[in-house]
């Protein structure tokens, strides 16, 4: 993967049926992404008090 590439796939499950979830490696943000045949989307991942779950981005 390039370091220029702004999101980094941390996790996948599925085949058909998929469930990613991506990290953004300027803020921290975790995605998640699932799709099922043509159909897609995109979304914050939240945690129960409803807060975007943020990964600690190490300097580089």
């Amino acid at each position: 993967m390039s370091k220029d590439e702004r999101f980094e796939k941390t996790y996948s499950q599925g085949a058909l049926n998929i469930t990613e979830i991506w990290v953004d490696k300027e803020t921290g943000v975790n995605y998640v992404f699932h799709t099922s045949g043509n159909a897609g989307g995109m979304t914050p991942l939240l945690d129960r008090e409803g807060k975007p779950v943020i990964t600690p981005i190490i300097n580089r």
